[in-house]
């Protein structure tokens, strides 16, 4: 099975973007029903649909793929920015079945969202086992592992049959609650992989020098403490800019970190331990962390989509001095 796996793996995971790509493509013709006719978000949800399905194929096999999909992901961002992409009027179970339901399952109804995260932590750990394959054409030995979308995937997967179990819901009600979730959502659900690429794109044009760079006029040697300053709050407001964390720690951890914490005798350990976590201080305050932020206020229908970042930052500006601190003290 596990050779099975290894092998088809490309074909496989390409079958859970079809996946992703089918629930966007149903969302996009469910947002034509009803009064509105929505298409700006007909436009959208397709479109991203047809990313998923067929993105791969586009950039192997069409004439400047790359460009194509670039086009269509700035249009993507077109219809954000004017406000054309908005929840369509979609009939949902009633409100006595729902409460009907909600008495019947009660707080079982969060196990299938637990499951995802305890399931895909799981698969994840498979190739700790050291699941030997063979070896390749340079002699290294094959270890097996579930990809990132095979874990994401299965995991949902896993996840989606139990809540049916769960709650028997209808056919119907099923797929117009997830496509009214996931307009509820909206474009947020795309920043943490566009995020993700655009800290790849600054770590490779340098930026972290250029931050360094401009630190060194501020920031004087031998102060560590000053390092440590900058170091935590650069990465706090940056995290804030990108809404990842992982995206800010190359760029801020090269710029000034290594200059100014770690060449001054910091441990990089302590140092890049503490540095990770505090950039996560600033995904409390940001909106650019939107499956933080933004997507939890959109589900629980808040009416001011801030309500989580105003809640947070309290505590986010404590756990920052309390990093600044813990830098302070630990890493020298």
């Amino acid at each position: 099975m596990f050779s099975f796996i290894h092998s088809h793996s490309m074909i496989i995971d390409e079958i859970i973007y079809g996946l992703c790509g089918l629930v966007s493509i149903i969302t996009a013709f469910i947002s034509l029903k009803g009064k509105k006719h929505l298409s700006g978000t007909f436009l959208f949800w397709g479109i991203l649909g047809l990313l998923f399905m067929f993105g791969k194929v586009i950039v192997l096999n069409v004439p400047n793929g790359g460009a194509i999909i670039g086009g269509l992901l700035i249009l993507l961002g077109i219809l954000t920015l004017t406000k054309q992409v908005k929840i369509a009027d979609i009939p949902t179970a009633e409100k006595e079945e729902v409460e009907k339901n909600s008495q019947k399952v009660g707080n079982k109804i969060f196990i299938p969202a637990v499951l995802i995260g305890v399931v895909a932590m799981l698969l994840a750990q498979v190739k700790s086992f050291n699941i030997s394959l063979g070896t390749n054409a340079a002699g290294k030995a094959i270890i097996f592992g579930f990809s990132t979308a095979q874990v994401v995937g299965a995991a949902s997967i896993i996840a989606l049959i139990f809540a049916v179990v769960l709650a028997k819901p209808t056919l119907k009600n099923t797929v117009n609650d997830t496509s009214k979730m996931l307009m509820q959502v909206g474009s947020s659900s795309l920043l943490p992989q566009l995020l993700g690429v655009l800290g790849a794109i600054f770590a490779t044009a340098g930026i972290g020098k250029i931050i360094g760079q401009f630190a060194s006029g501020i920031v004087p040697q031998g102060v560590p403490i000053l390092g440590v300053i900058a170091y935590c709050l650069g990465m706090v407001i940056f995290t804030m800019i990108m809404g990842n964390a992982f995206a800010a720690f190359t760029v801020i951890t090269i710029g000034v970190g290594v200059p100014f914490v770690i060449m001054q005798g910091g441990n990089p350990a302590v140092v890049g331990a503490l540095g990770m976590t505090c950039g996560y201080c600033g995904t409390l305050l940001t909106p650019m962390a939107a499956n933080f932020n933004i997507v939890p206020a959109a589900i629980l229908e808040t009416e001011n989509k801030y309500t989580l970042i105003k809640t947070q930052a309290f505590m986010s500006v404590a756990l920052i001095i309390v990093h600044i601190i813990l830098m302070s003290i630990f890493a020298f």
